[in-house]
Parts: structure tokens; sequence; C-alpha cells
């Protein structure tokens, strides 16, 4: 499969597009600066290429001849508006480069605890990055309200590195805990589901979440 992946030089970005890779697929990285990538050149099946993300029709020129398009792309601290900003830019540009598959990954605050009660509205929610959490949602918002085949994966409230062990659970738009309440991932597993997404659509026009 040709895939292209925006936000490749960021942690989760890094880990799709090593899992990506791992699994024999032909995979661009769309990167502002070509420089964050260096090293990673030589490895085969991936290819660079300079692009931005906010600009619709350097999407469409990047997309063209793929057959999935992922976006694991991540403001920086104080520029969450630019998620939505992002999100409206991506659905018009891979409808103009001719691509319907778009992946996306998502945030956990727009999630359920209980019905009609989402994370980042509870009291224990960390309130520096409620922006962010806010912007999370607005973007999915726009992705909803698009005709493309997209998914958004949303994380466990706690993604950080660990282990590809390949085994967690998948839930849709509630917040998946486990036996103790809590709800954790690691970024090589959501990499795992996310690349499972690719190849074998379970989720098409909707949002799913993976934790242990």
């Amino acid at each position: 499969m040709k895939i292209l992946i925006f936000g490749g030089t960021g942690t989760i970005g890094k880990a799709i597009l090593a899992e990506a890779l791992r699994r024999g697929h032909e995979v661009t990285a769309v990167v502002r600066n070509t420089v964050k990538l260096e090293g990673l050149e030589d490895q085969e099946g991936l290819h660079l290429l300079q692009g931005d993300i906010l600009m619709p029709e350097s999407i469409a020129k990047a997309v063209e001849g793929r057959d999935l398009v992922i976006s694991a792309y991540g403001p920086k601290f104080g520029e969450e508006d630019e998620l939505p900003e992002a999100a409206r830019s991506l659905v018009e540009g891979v409808k103009r480069g001719g691509v319907r598959r778009l992946i996306v990954v998502g945030g956990a605050g727009g999630l359920e605890v209980e019905p009609g009660v989402l994370l980042m509205d509870t009291p224990e929610f960390p309130e520096e990055i409620r922006p962010l959490a806010r912007a999370h949602d607005e973007a999915y918002q726009v992705y909803k309200a698009s005709d493309l085949l997209w998914t958004v994966l949303s994380p466990a409230a706690v993604i950080e590195p660990g282990k590809r062990t390949g085994q967690f659970r998948i839930g849709t738009n509630r917040l998946v805990t486990d036996e103790r309440d809590q709800s954790r991932i690691s970024i090589e597993d959501y990499a795992v589901a996310l690349l499972d997404e690719a190849e074998d659509p379970q989720f098409p026009g909707a949002r799913f979440t993976v934790a242990y």
C-alpha cells in the first residue's frame, strides 16, 4: 500500500511510520523541514517530501497517487488553534488530490467516561491540556462533516513509550479502562492498532479507541 504520513517527525508519528515500514508498505513522510528525518532516508520503502499541512494545495500535490493518508499532526503548545485549521486544510487537500481514505491521530479528551460526560470535562482532566482536547474535538467535527472515508483513532487517557505487544482492547466513543479504572496504551501498540485499521478497515466514517 502507498501511504502518505503527515506529522511523521513527532513521537507518535515516528512510531506509525516505523510500523508501516515494518509491514512492508511504501511510505512517504511529508514534513516542513526534511532535516527532522535525516538518517531515515535510506530506509527501504521510505520517501521524504517537503510540504505544509496548513496549505491545501501542498497537500493535494503530495497525496496524488497514494492509497491512504495518515495524519499524526500535532500543534505546538499554545498553538492548538492550528489543529482544526489543519483538519479543514487536510480534508480539502486530500479530496483535491483524489484520495478517499484518511486516518487521523485523535485525542482522548472527547471520549465519554459515562453517558453524556466527556473525559475533558471531568475535574481530574489536566487544565493545561484542555485547549488541546477541545481543538481535537473541533477537528473531529470537521472530519465527521466531510464525505471522505475518514477514521479517527483516539488513544487511551495515557499514551507513552512502551512495548509493542499487539494485544489491546478496542472501543468506540467510550474511554476504555482496565479493572483498576486506568486507561493506558503504549505508543507502539497504538501504531499497531492504526496500521491494523489501515490494512483491514473496520471503522470507516467513525472514531475508535484502544487501551489495555
